[in-house]
């Protein structure tokens, strides 16, 4: 088959990596693999991967005309069988732009933790979590559950010793890392916890915190940092900034700590996980607690109350942890046994094969009326412009469908259904 992968975003972040392994595993398979996507650091990884890409113009408001006449331009030079957008901007792009004028079919990926309401019910959609997938399954015809994929022969541990070395740290120094965008939204507590609770743990263990990343409240992280490590007297927390390859801190780690997608890497590394989320809430990958991350994602939000004791808390699950080598090999192997028998990106690059077929066999059968695509044109121009004047008055805008509210709304959608 003949693919154009479109990952909404180049920034570092869990959706556009998984764009861009699959389109790696599918070019492997004997697919014609294009990434249209927006210029951005990723842009690298692609070019590492040896992936044909073509850049997208860069946005002002979603759906964008001139994205999706460029989109066109791509997908009609590409000959191309189908287009798939990961996350709400890019599907409805591929549905207003190549589905309408040239008849290939559009398919979406939404591994964000709700899905827009506009996305339209006929549009072939694969979600992260049980818990979405049985919602959606109520009002919707085509949709599959696609886990967040892992590469585990990208991502696998190598020289922790050496990684170590890499970042300046010394052998014997116990690594907790955190590969995180610095970001306000559903980010920002669990970072300032983990540092909170790094700076009062370098007082007892030889431990240091690496968070690798970039974003909008680096300064405040920075100046976090600073405090954590003068008030320990050492290097409790250390800042690499962007990475383009993250693989030295994963492998480096003794200790993970995360969510979603970087979650799910720090596992293949071999290393135990404690998983990060929204107020307070903190907890240790084991077998006990497995089955609630794959009912409702690698996330979760504290009991009422929780959020008073975060660093506490984390420092609480950590201790053991930093004491007990023999337990953190448990859980490592544990993790990495977890990510080798459900997110193997093989498996993953099969599901979407028949996906795409079932796509282009159904757009064959039953060409969409274009008078279908009025109703979520209308309602995601309103929802964009909602957001410009929120924008212009100064509020906050945010990802609505990845926010702590959209996740509560979904829970409460999952449970009633």
């Amino acid at each position: 088959m003949r693919i154009v992968i479109y990952p909404h975003s180049m920034e570092f972040g869990g959706s556009q990596r998984n764009a861009i392994d699959i389109a790696t595993a599918l070019r492997e398979r004997g697919h014609e693999l294009t990434v249209f996507c927006p210029p951005g650091p990723l842009v690298e990884l692609v070019t590492e991967r040896g992936l044909r890409y073509e850049l997208a113009p860069l946005p002002r408001i979603r759906p964008s005309f001139a994205v999706m006449k460029r989109l066109c331009a791509v997908v009609e030079a590409a000959d191309a069988d189908v287009v798939h957008g990961f996350e709400w901007p890019t599907a409805l792009e591929a549905l207003f732009g190549p589905d309408r004028k040239l008849g290939v079919p559009a398919v979406c990926t939404v591994m964000s933790m709700s899905v827009a309401p506009f996305l339209p019910s006929w549009l072939p959609l694969t979600v992260g979590t049980e818990s979405i997938l049985r919602t959606e399954r109520a009002h919707r015809a085509e949709v599959i559950l696609l886990e967040p994929p892992v590469d585990t022969e990208h991502d696998r541990p190598v020289d922790q010793i050496a990684a170590k070395r890499r970042l300046g740290i010394a052998p014997e120094t116990l690594v907790v890392s955190l590969v995180t965008r610095l970001a306000k939204e559903l980010k920002r507590e669990g970072i300032l916890t983990a540092i909170e609770a790094a700076g009062a743990l370098a007082r007892e263990f030889p431990v240091t915190l690496v968070i690798a990343g970039d974003g909008p409240i680096r300064a405040e992280v920075e100046a976090a940092a600073l405090r954590a490590n003068t008030a320990a007297g050492t290097q409790a927390v250390l800042l690499t900034g962007t990475l383009v390859d993250p693989r030295p801190v994963y492998d480096a780690a003794d200790i993970a700590l995360g969510m979603g997608g970087s979650a799910l890497r720090s596992m293949a590394f071999t290393k135990p996980l404690i998983v990060q989320g929204e107020q307070g809430f903190w907890r240790v990958l084991e077998p006990d607690s497995l089955s609630g991350f794959t009912e409702n994602g690698w996330f979760g939000i504290g009991a009422p109350g929780e959020e008073r004791d975060g660093a506490a808390r984390l420092g609480r699950l950590l201790r053991p942890l930093l004491e007990d080598a023999d337990h953190r090999d448990e859980l490592g192997s544990f993790s990495r046994a977890t990510v080798e028998s459900r997110y193997g990106l093989p498996a993953a690059a099969e599901l979407l094969e028949d996906f795409y077929l079932r796509a282009v066999a159904r757009s064959k059968a039953s060409p969409r009326a274009p008078s279908r695509l009025l109703a979520p044109y209308l309602s995601v121009t309103g929802y964009e412009m909602r957001r410009k004047v929120r924008r212009r008055l100064g509020g906050v805008v945010s990802d609505d469908f990845n926010s702590l509210a959209s996740i509560q709304l979904q829970s409460e959608r999952s449970v009633s259904r």
